[in-house]
């Protein structure tokens, strides 16, 4: 379980992790981190929240795919600058997936997602 002031729960603060973080796509998940501005020093501890839809499966299912995520996240959390938010959206194809793969994607997908954008690239959309 996450501690309170570790998740995301209202719907404008997914919308501009979504809107404004960085994306990274592996295996069944795509992860957006959003990390605050370097300029202005963040107190407040790295939040996540999830995004699993009906595609996914049945309630159980769903449940059981966002329980394990919201464990592997927790350890993940505590390498992130205070101030990150992350959004992990869910796809049908991560119910299928182990404990061990959902963990190693997820790893994946947040270290790509942290990574610097090449130059050349546009920063917004």
């Amino acid at each position: 379980m996450l501690a309170a002031d570790q998740r995301l729960r209202r719907s404008d603060d997914f919308a501009t992790v979504i809107r404004r973080g960085r994306r990274a796509a592996r295996n069944g998940l795509v992860v957006h981190l959003h990390a605050p501005d370097s300029t202005e020093p963040v107190a407040r501890r790295p939040r996540a929240g999830f995004v699993v839809p009906r595609t996914v499966g049945s309630a159980v299912t769903r449940n059981t795919v966002r329980r394990r995520l919201r464990h592997l996240l927790r350890t993940e959390l505590d390498r992130l600058s205070p101030g990150t938010d992350v959004v992990v959206r869910v796809l049908p194809e991560a119910a299928e997936r182990s404990f061990e793969e959902l963990g190693r994607h997820l790893r994946e997908a947040l270290a790509a997602a942290g990574r610097p954008r090449p130059a050349g690239r546009r920063a917004g959309g």
